[in-house]
């Protein structure tokens, strides 16, 4: 019943949510800005607008594989999204260049992500092998040495979904802001592009609850061990 509740009801949601939000994001990508901008164009304008002229925008590779790299100073958006002249376009070409914003006026929580990146990277690559060898030791040995580490590990991941979320969740709201005081999307256009964020969003909150719930079902699992 643990797994049924912490692990596998989280994760299947999480899939549906991302089904939705793909979903959501082909039917925005139907619908055409009005004013017939790319997303590349939006996104210039956002970085001019805020005083930005040190990060550059590029046309990456992949679907919703959309991105803002603080160390190369890039602004990568994908091939549909640079060239695209959708709401949708527009909404995430523009979230993307709010975390480059928050990069140039020193948001706190994007500054602690970037910091503790090195650490996640770590425990991301050995999180799942030591989780299964300490599942295993327990069956074989009654040691909880390795599981211990394997939670600590994933701990670390989870804590990493939890600090991503008012960073994702702020760079939308700077991102919908700007583009209604500026005045690039019309009053149909509005809702769209905030509904688009939002299923966006609801992609990261529903990943640090799964996460959330794993790390409890394994910490249930120690202290019945123990």
């Amino acid at each position: 019943m643990d797994y049924f509740v912490l692990v596998l009801l989280p994760l299947g949601l999480s899939f549906f949510i991302g089904w939705r939000f793909k979903k959501k994001a082909k039917e925005y990508s139907q619908i055409g800005l009005a004013n017939g901008m790319t997303g590349a164009e939006i996104a210039k304008h956002m970085l001019n607008d805020n005083g930005i002229f040190d990060v550059s925008i590029t046309s990456t590779q992949g679907t919703l594989s959309d991105h803002y790299n603080p160390v190369s100073k890039t602004v990568n958006l994908s091939h549909d999204v640079y060239y695209g002249r959708s709401v949708m376009s527009a909404a995430v070409a523009a979230h993307e260049c709010g975390h480059a914003v928050q990069h140039a006026r020193a948001y706190a929580p994007l500054q602690f992500r970037s910091s503790i990146i090195p650490f996640v990277s770590i425990a991301s690559n050995w999180v799942q092998w030591i989780l299964l060898a300490g599942v295993l030791a327990i069956n074989f040995t009654q040691s909880t040495l390795i599981l211990q580490i394997g939670v600590l590990l994933f701990a670390v991941t989870t804590f990493f979904s939890i600090v991503t979320l008012p960073v994702e969740y702020d760079a939308s709201r700077r991102a919908l802001a700007w583009l209604n005081e500026k005045n690039y999307l019309s009053h149909d256009e509005a809702p769209v592009a905030k509904s688009a964020l939002q299923w966006a969003g609801s992609t990261y909150l529903i990943a640090a609850l799964a996460s959330i719930g794993t790390l409890l079902y394994y910490m249930n699992m120690l202290n019945r061990r123990n």
